[in-house]
Formats: structure tokens, sequence, C-alpha cells
């Protein structure tokens, strides 16, 4: 496989898009986490607490997704200025180090997808628990 300076730069899109992702999950989770912490301070329940574990878990997902994400960039950016100064092994052990980045910032995400969907699971098995509502 040839290797040049454009090659790492192909993926910056990519990970510029992750970037956004992570960063877009983690302003939401920020903004449940507030206000999940207002209805625990005026009704504290065991059913919040474990929602806010959850939350804290996928925070620190999010956390290492965002790092490996930015790590797998400034490798892209390291293996550019490498193949530039012409060292054309080099450039390719810090490309493939750089995926292997992107690749772990990727499966944290799956997790924290798998995490999130157990949180609703939760509400809808507190759903299914709850009484029915009688109108009229």
């Amino acid at each position: 496989m040839e290797i040049n300076v454009t090659t790492p730069a192909l993926l910056f899109p990519a990970i510029s898009l992750l970037l956004l992702a992570f960063t877009n999950r983690f302003l939401s989770l920020a903004a449940l986490i507030r206000d999940l912490h207002a209805k625990y301070q005026e009704n504290p329940k065991s059913m919040l607490l474990g929602q806010i574990d959850n939350l804290r878990y996928r925070v620190k997902l999010i956390q290492y997704m965002q790092a490996f994400g930015v790590l797998s960039l400034l490798f892209c950016v390291l293996c550019m200025f490498v193949l530039f100064a012409g060292w054309e092994l080099v450039g390719r052990l810090i490309f493939g180090f750089s995926l292997i980045l992107m690749m772990v910032s990727l499966a944290l995400s799956v997790r924290e997808i798998q995490v999130s969907v157990g949180a609703l699971d939760l509400h809808l098995k507190d759903l299914e628990n709850a009484p029915p509502v009688k109108h009229g």
C-alpha cells in the first residue's frame, strides 16, 4: 500500500463528525443530569439514583470516546508531519496507530449506546409495572 501526506487527511472529516456527535451526546447527558439532580433534590427516589449511576458511567464512556477520537486526530496530524519529512515506515506505523485509536473510540461509542438502551429499558419496565391510569 502506498501512503502519502494526503492519506491520513482522509480521516479528518470522519473524526470531526464523530467528535461532533460525541459532544452532542455529552451535552444531552449534561442537561439530563442537571434535570435529574433537581428532581432528586425535590423527591429522592431509588430509581433516580439508578439513573444517576447509569448517567455517570455514560459520561465517563463519552469522555473516553472523545479522548480516543482526539488522540486519533492528533496522530493523523503527526503522521502527516512524519510523511512530509520523508519517513514513510514511521508514518505507516503512526497512521496504523491512529486507526486503532479511532476503532477504540468507536467501540466505546457502541458500549455507550448499549448502556443508553439499557437505561431506556428501565423506563419501559417502570411503565409496565405502573398501575393503569383511570380517565374520567
